[in-house]
């Protein structure tokens, strides 16, 4: 009966996370774009070839002609790794009100490296789409909407893995052991004798 009770104060409080998780994407997304266009302006000239791993992915039939450099796709990666690093700082702090632990963070850069590779990719297909239309106006706005539409799809990741797994929220009577949550009796027996290098 009380779990059943308290599902429809748990169904509005994962509503209202996710609002506010929308809110701080939001702000993510303006700076990404804001950075992306700025670096592909200001990077515009750096032809510098990829390296070998890198060249199979953002092949030049993939991303287009003149777009398999440094040039193009470090814009994008390096954006969003900035913006998405905001991101998740935000929302420990505001949305999920957690205390993870170092290492959560950690987890969350190789997790974005890896997502953020794709995102780049997809980015490139998407801008190399809209230029390849010859429209002036549609070039223009190519890695902008590459961009929106690449932070849609991560923000569809990132939502569930913060919420339930690296940003857990801290329950009230309990504390954090090394990313281990313990409840208020355990908490009062550790305390007797935890190794003070390990409390977090």
């Amino acid at each position: 009966m009380d779990e059943n009770k308290n599902a429809p104060k748990h169904e509005r409080k994962t509503l209202w996370q996710f609002i506010k998780f929308l809110l701080v994407s939001g702000i993510a997304g303006i700076l990404q774009i804001i950075l992306v266009n700025l670096l592909c302006w200001a990077l515009a000239d750096w032809k510098a070839p990829l390296p070998g791993f890198l060249t199979g992915i953002f092949s030049a039939s993939v991303v287009g002609a003149g777009n398999d450099n440094w040039g193009y796709v470090f814009p994008f990666f390096a954006s969003n790794l900035l913006a998405n690093i905001y991101g998740y700082i935000q929302n420990k702090k505001t949305t999920f009100k957690s205390d993870a632990p170092a290492w959560c963070f950690a987890v969350y850069l190789a997790l974005m490296v890896c997502l953020i590779l794709f995102s780049t990719w997809l980015q490139g297909v998407i801008a190399n789409a809209l230029r390849s239309t010859g429209a002036e106006l549609w070039s223009a706005l190519a890695p902008t909407i590459a961009a929106a539409a690449a932070g849609t799809f991560q923000m569809a990741v990132l939502f569930p893995v913060e919420k339930f797994v690296l940003l857990k929220e801290k329950k009230e009577g309990s504390v954090s052991i090394v990313g281990v949550e313990l409840s208020k009796k355990s908490r009062e027996a550790w305390a007797a004798w935890r190794p003070r290098f390990l409390y977090i």
